[in-house]
């Protein structure tokens, strides 16, 4: 592994305690963040003479509750100003959360948000769904209104309340999809992201909001892009169930790598949500017995992985949890998958070699071997 473990392990800490980040929060937060700093976090005591095996194990652990509790509340707390904001600009307006932070598979401890800015006075729908058919949605009036339009009215309204209501912070406009806000009295970056429902076949069943599509903006075409966000979650959060925690410790493991290795100028175009997508398909039974012997996560990680590094017609396959698209629907993704890949694979023959030195390897089976050699090692917490 030509890669300096020392440096990973001290970005790792940076990250999950917000040390990276602390020129996009408010003063008093970054006070708090750099006196937490100072406290030594529990994966911090683990494996202390193998440092890829301590890397290992950090890299897969949740973010302090207090961070992610504090992103929420922030998050909440400009969900509020809007709300208000946009009801005296003629807009009703609810919101959720989405992505990374409400699936708690977040790395950072200043991690940012997304606030999904709902306009619930316009919706689009199956008009072949079930409750359509049956007269659901029918007013008699028919709307000039289009999605396009709605959306680029919302996302307006919602960049003068923030530049109203938050004068000291950094509010970034230029993004496509969301409108980005950092620093001032904030505690938290939060990415909002205008959006309304759109009721598709699914939902129209249902009536489940996991099955409710989210219909967002990308100004800079313009154009509109049809989310199931919920159903996402719901999903590998069931997975995850099964797997006792372990699926959400594999996603964070392959973010920390790729943050680390983006740092260390590795090129991973892999973005966080087929990261997610992908681990999904992972072995579930392998993933399981990770609540017992935690090194197997790494192993089953590195196994599947490896996987779809060789055989590229099954990774292009595979479709993410909601069903809506193929993971790899681009060559760039499929690349950045093989290149985390191997970045996994130097990983745990690092740590094989440091959970058994004396480690015989025959030619050509170093990832076997190595694999073999974590499977059902404990390492005491």
């Amino acid at each position: 592994m030509a890669r300096n473990i020392g440096n990973r392990l001290s970005q790792l800490a940076k990250r999950r305690k917000g040390m990276d980040r602390l020129t996009r929060i408010a003063q008093d937060s970054q006070t708090e963040i750099i006196t937490k700093s100072l406290q030594s976090e529990a994966w911090q005591d683990r494996a202390k003479n193998q440092s890829y095996t301590r890397y290992a194990l950090g890299a897969m652990q949740e973010v302090g509750p207090d961070y992610t509790r504090i992103s929420v509340e922030t998050a909440e707390r400009v969900g509020a100003q809007l709300k208000t904001g946009l009801a005296n600009a003629g807009i009703t307006a609810d919101f959720r959360l989405q992505g990374s932070v409400p699936l708690n598979v977040h790395i950072r401890g200043v991690s940012d948000v997304d606030l999904l800015t709902i306009d619930l006075g316009f919706l689009t729908y199956s008009t072949t769904g079930v409750l359509s058919q049956a007269g659901g949605y029918y007013s008699g009036i028919p709307t000039p209104k289009t999605s396009i339009g709605s959306l680029i009215t919302l996302r307006t309204e919602a960049e003068k309340i923030l530049k109203s209501k938050y004068p000291a912070a950094t509010v970034d406009t230029s993004g496509g999809k969301a409108i980005s806000i950092s620093g001032g009295s904030l505690a938290r970056p939060v990415d909002v992201v205008p959006s309304h429902w759109h009721d598709g076949h699914a939902y129209q069943l249902s009536r489940q909001e996991h099955d409710r599509t989210v219909t967002i903006l990308n100004k800079k075409v313009p154009a509109t892009i049809d989310n199931l966000p919920f159903l996402h979650i719901k999903r590998i959060q069931e997975r995850c169930g099964g797997t006792f925690g372990s699926l959400r410790k594999a996603i964070r493991l392959c973010k920390n790598v790729k943050a680390d290795a983006i740092e260390e100028g590795t090129s991973i175009d892999f973005p966080s949500f087929d990261i997610a997508a992908t681990l999904y398909h992972a072995d579930t039974e392998a993933l399981k017995m990770g609540f017992f012997y935690e090194l197997r996560i790494l192993g089953e990680v590195q196994r599947f992985l490896d996987v779809l590094y060789h055989n590229e017609a099954y990774a292009k396959s595979l479709r993410v949890p909601d069903g809506s698209r193929v993971i790899f629907e681009t060559q760039a993704k499929y690349e950045g998958m093989k290149r985390l890949s191997a970045e996994i694979d130097d990983l745990m023959k690092e740590v094989a070699r440091e959970q058994v030195p004396l480690l015989y390897i025959p030619d050509g089976q170093a990832l076997r071997t190595s694999r073999d050699a974590i499977w059902s090692l404990n390492i005491p917490a």
